[in-house]
């Protein structure tokens, strides 16, 4: 069960990063000399969330190989406590990534008043539907994260 939630987690992970680091869209005025653009990079939160995301793939990547060789010796201790600990600092990432970009994907639809921030999903539809999308991918990354933390808690815990 491990091995196939970090496989999940990868997907969403990747899934997220790439998603929001193609997220790119150009609108023409009506005078034709002018454009506005919406892109991931006009935004540092998700420059953030992109290179966040990366790092959590990589990381659960990279953690394959420990999986596998907790699931062939169920007992051995170091390589559990190893993934505990290092899933616990990548879903702290992972949950700052997604709650910073989940900020700015609410404001992008909503806009706010106060700030005189408006809502340029009206104008940027795609580019909004993609970032939102990237938020949700996240999200996910973050909860199969919780689960693989949780169930390596309950793992060392009968040791």
């Amino acid at each position: 069960m491990d091995f196939i939630l970090r496989l999940g987690a990868i997907a969403a992970a990747l899934g997220a990063a790439a998603t929001m680091a193609t997220s790119d869209e150009t609108l023409l005025s009506s005078l034709s000399s002018f454009s506005f653009e919406a892109s991931y990079d006009s935004f540092s939160t998700f420059q953030f969330f992109v290179i966040t995301m990366a790092f959590v793939g990589g990381y659960l990547v990279l953690s394959l190989p420990f999986s596998i060789v907790t699931i062939i010796r169920p007992h051995a201790v170091g390589p559990r406590l190893f993934l505990i600990i290092l899933d616990t600092v990548f879903l702290t990432l992972a949950t700052a990534s997604a709650a910073s970009a989940a900020a700015i994907v609410y404001l992008a639809h909503n806009g706010n008043q106060d700030s005189n921030w408006l809502a340029i999903c009206n104008q940027f539809g795609d580019f909004c539907a993609q970032t939102s999308g990237a938020v949700v991918s996240s999200f996910v990354a973050a909860v199969v994260l919780l689960l693989l933390v949780v169930m390596s808690a309950l793992a060392l815990g009968k040791h």
